[in-house]
């Protein structure tokens, strides 16, 4: 049986680097970290995540400023808000949920908001950074499955990854970070032929396409790891993208629920904590990876 990778000493771990980093900000001038959590409209998944980020941050110590705005709200008066949380000297972090209502732009946040304060990395500036091996805020998600292999000691460097959908939330920012971790990558979507051909050579699988059972347990070779980011509802309950097969073969993989998932919110967490630093210049820019 595969070990099971569980997210929540991953995410103690990330809450008590936290502790420290926050004691430095608080000893700095100005006032704390503070985030600011702006939901629009009413999806149920949306407000769900929203409560629970306010849980989680306020957990780790974090301010938030939670704004939550109808859903008949212009693409311009909202634009203007984007625009003056950018400004506000008191605020660190923004993250704005997805999905919007349907008549606004949904990829406007990721044109307004400043770089410096995109706490889930969806601006073009943070992604453009990512793609060049020097990453400055980078999407929650991914960089939770990160944590979760050092957590675990799973080595990345020289190992083969295949990612399993190529979303620019998880799937792309998942394998430049691979990347950036020196691990010969492979990316995989809806066209790709032979699925099971290439996730067989795979040390690391990465399965972030939304559908379940898309991989099984024959279509991986014995002692390979899978991250699991997958969420699927199945006669009512939570499944990941992986088949119940895949743990017979796997040498270890994140349960869902309660693998990748409660390690987002931490790293979340973590990114308005960076923003801050960046924003008091507590905190240096990284060097640009090696590319060779």
């Amino acid at each position: 049986m595969a070990l099971i990778l569980e997210g929540k000493p991953v995410a103690l771990e990330i809450e008590r680097r936290l502790r420290d980093e926050l004691a430095e900000i608080d000893d700095a001038p100005g006032p704390p970290a503070t985030a600011s959590a702006v939901l629009v409209g009413d999806d149920e998944s949306s407000r769900a995540y929203f409560r629970s980020i306010l849980r989680t941050f306020k957990r780790v110590g974090i301010d938030v400023n939670a704004r939550e705005i109808s859903a008949r709200i212009s693409e311009e008066h909202l634009r203007i808000i984007l625009g003056e949380l950018n400004y506000d000297p008191d605020i660190d972090g923004v993250i704005v949920f997805q999905p919007l209502p349907d008549h606004l732009d949904r990829e406007l946040p990721a044109n307004v908001l400043s770089a410096d304060k995109d706490i889930d990395g969806i601006t073009y500036a943070n992604a453009g950074r990512l793609s060049l091996g020097v990453p400055h805020l980078v999407p929650s998600t991914p960089m939770g499955g990160i944590e979760i292999l050092h957590y675990y000691r799973i080595p990345i460097e020289g190992q083969h990854a295949v990612v399993v959908g190529r979303s620019p939330i998880v799937g792309q920012p998942m394998a430049l970070l691979l990347l950036g971790e020196n691990a010969t990558v492979t990316i995989c979507h809806s066209r790709t032929r032979d699925l099971a051909s290439l996730t067989r050579q795979a040390d690391i699988v990465v399965l972030a396409a939304g559908r379940s059972d898309v991989l099984t347990g024959d279509m991986i070779r014995e002692g390979a790891t899978v991250l699991d980011f997958g969420v699927n509802f199945v006669d009512g309950k939570m499944t990941g993208d992986a088949h119940e097969s895949v743990f017979d073969v796997a040498g270890a993989i994140t349960p869902v629920p309660g693998g990748t998932g409660v390690v987002t919110q931490r790293v979340l967490a973590a990114n308005t904590v960076k923003a801050a630093r960046i924003q008091r210049r507590l905190l240096q820019e990284p060097e640009s990876v090696n590319h060779r």
